[in-house]
C-alpha cells in the first residue's frame, strides 16, 4: 500500500469514527458526567483511535476488540503517551469500560465483544498498571 493509499485510508476511518464520538460525547452527557469527565473520556478514546491506525491492518473504533484494548493499555500507551501513568492508566481502563459499555447499548459491538473487553479490563487491571508504573530503581541512566 502505498503512503498516498495509506493516508486515504485513514481519513476515511477518521471520518467514519467521528460520529461514533460525536454520539459517545451525547450518550456521556445524557448521563449526567461532569464536562470536564466527558472531556477526559473523549480525549482517552480519540487516543486510542490513534493506535487503531499506526499499525496495518488499521481498524475502526466499532472493529477494536480486547486484543486491541489489553495490546494499547500493556504496550502503545505506556510508549507513546508521554503522560502515562498509574492514574492516567485509571482513567483509560475507566473510559473504555463506558465507551464499550456505549457501544453495546447503542448496537454498534456485539455483546460478546463487549464483555470480552469488559472482563479484560478486570481481569488485567494490574498488569495494566504495572507497565505503566515508573521505574524508581534508578538504573536507567
Amino acid at each position: 500500500m502505498s503512503d498516498y493509499d495509506y493516508d486515504k485510508e485513514v481519513e476515511a476511518i477518521r471520518a467514519y469514527n467521528q460520529p461514533i464520538l460525536d454520539a459517545f460525547h451525547i450518550w456521556l452527557k445524557e448521563s449526567g458526567l461532569a464536562d470536564k469527565t466527558i472531556k477526559n473520556h473523549i480525549e482517552n478514546i480519540d487516543f486510542f483511535t490513534e493506535y487503531l491506525v499506526y499499525y496495518e491492518p488499521l481498524y475502526r473504533l466499532d472493529e477494536a476488540d480486547e486484543g486491541d484494548v489489553t495490546s494499547f493499555l500493556l504496550d502503545w500507551f505506556p510508549r507513546k503517551a508521554m503522560w502515562a501513568s498509574v492514574s492516567s492508566s485509571k482513567l483509560n481502563m475507566a473510559s473504555f469500560r463506558k465507551f464499550f459499555k456505549f457501544m453495546g447499548v447503542t448496537g454498534r459491538l456485539d455483546d460478546e465483544t463487549v464483555i470480552g473487553v469488559l472482563d479484560a479490563l478486570r481481569l488485567h487491571r494490574d498488569d495494566f498498571l504495572e507497565a505503566v508504573e515508573d521505574d524508581d530503581s534508578g538504573d536507567w541512566w
